[in-house]
């Protein structure tokens, strides 16, 4: 089957899940405050593709990491998760360590692609983020750093490709 036929019979409207993973921000969100630029942002260029979202906010810890991301993936109504944060390599970074384990597939091209044109963008900065990609229990899991700019480019990597990967995730 070719890549364009893949493509059209992919499916065009998802249901994603955002995963904010950040100290900062769950700690505004107790205090009743959303100050979250990059989860809200993906959310939008998802709603502009057509896409139903959900986001959430958890701060820089594994348990409350790995809890909503298998929330997410048991949850029927979900296609895909996307995280924003914890892809650095400060100490409280944490997302990597946490949902690469649970990949039972690895997409490596997605973080490989993000870091090059990362460092088109911005230079060598775009080194220190371990962005990365898998399927969990056959559903696409994306692993973005929490800047607004890799956020950006970021969904112009996925949202055009999302129902094509998800179609060969459920295969």
């Amino acid at each position: 089957m070719s890549f364009e036929k893949h493509r059209k019979e992919a499916s065009k409207n998802l249901r994603r899940a955002v995963l904010v993973v950040s100290d900062t921000r769950a700690a505004a969100a107790r205090e009743g405050r959303d100050d979250d630029i990059s989860g809200k942002l993906f959310e939008q260029r998802a709603r502009e593709a057509g896409h139903v979202t959900t986001r959430l906010v958890v701060p820089d810890d594994a348990t409350k990491i790995r809890s909503a991301v298998k929330k997410f993936i048991a949850d029927k109504k979900i296609d895909v998760v996307i995280t924003t944060g914890g892809t650095g390599v400060a100490k409280r970074d944490v997302t990597i360590e946490t949902l690469q384990p649970m990949f039972e597939k690895e997409l490596p091209g997605f973080g490989e692609i993000l870091r090059r044109i990362g460092n088109e963008t911005v230079g060598t900065p775009a080194l220190l983020t371990r962005a990365s990609a898998g399927i969990i229990k056959r559903k696409p899991v994306f692993c973005l750093p929490g800047a607004p700019n890799a956020v950006e480019v970021a969904a112009g990597l996925i949202l055009p490709e999302l129902g094509h990967i998800l179609k060969h995730a459920r295969e």
